[in-house]
């Protein structure tokens, strides 16, 4: 499969340890761009010694950090067929890129999300609070929209075109989600692909602290009362015809 309409958006923070293993394991597509969200360790530096395109975005937020990536993708070289987002710090397996990206270039999908709980997880890679947040949020997507997702995994791949037209907002934790919930709201075509999940090198900046964990669970919540009252939609019940969201093999 050529995977040259491709290209990836890593959003890093002080990951120098974990960043040349998600590279080096990702398979050859046409853009790979690191977005510095900060870093005072040699993040960048590796990056662009690994080949990588390197943009910086000193305010901190992972949202802010995935505006950065898009805004450079608009603006230097060729604009791609698709955008994949995937964290530094290794959680992810990049070699699974292909089972995100393929079901979009073969016209099944418009945006692909990478499930962790449709997939294999190391004991003890996602924390009780993290595993919490997601069912909670899911369950308050698929009441309010109908939405049947898993998971607000950021491993995840979508239609250029389909980004773009969900004008991306959020610059701090809701940017997961506001992207899921834009998703339904727009009629994509959504595909939720497993994906296997283990413990991250180095320290969660999120669910590694009980602050972070509450910081982020706000953002998840305010994030979805925000999209219900600007849509008006009650629950699954109020008729509105909601997409449903598939699940790969």
């Amino acid at each position: 499969m050529d995977y040259s309409g491709i290209a990836v958006i890593i959003p890093v923070l002080n990951e120098e340890q974990s960043l040349p293993l998600v590279i080096n394991s990702l398979p050859g597509v046409g853009r790979l761009v690191v977005v510095d969200n900060g870093s005072t360790d040699r993040s960048a530096l590796i990056a662009e010694q690994l080949g990588a395109e390197v943009v910086y975005e000193p305010h901190r937020g992972y949202g802010a950090a995935c505006l950065e990536g898009l805004n450079h993708l608009r603006t230097t070289g060729d604009r791609p067929e698709i955008v994949v987002f995937i964290d530094g710090d290794f959680s992810d397996y990049p070699e699974q890129l292909g089972g995100l990206v393929e079901p979009i270039l073969n016209g099944e999908a418009d945006f692909v999300l990478g499930s962790r709980l449709l997939g294999q997880r190391e004991q003890g890679a996602m924390p009780f609070q993290s595993r919490l947040g997601n069912r909670l949020a899911c369950f308050l997507m698929w009441c309010l929209w109908g939405a049947s997702y898993t998971d607000l995994g950021p491993f995840r791949a979508i239609r250029w075109a389909s980004l773009e037209s969900l004008r991306m907002q959020d610059r701090t934790y809701g940017w997961t989600i506001e992207m899921q919930i834009k998703a339904v709201l727009s009629d994509l075509i959504i595909l939720e692909q497993p994906v296997d999940y283990r413990q991250r090198i180095g320290h969660s900046k999120i669910s590694g602290t009980v602050w972070g964990s509450m910081r982020a669970g706000y953002k998840i919540l305010f994030t979805i009362g925000k999209y219900w009252w600007m849509t008006g939609c009650v629950s699954r019940s109020s008729g509105r015809n909601c997409p449903r969201i598939s699940s790969g093999p």
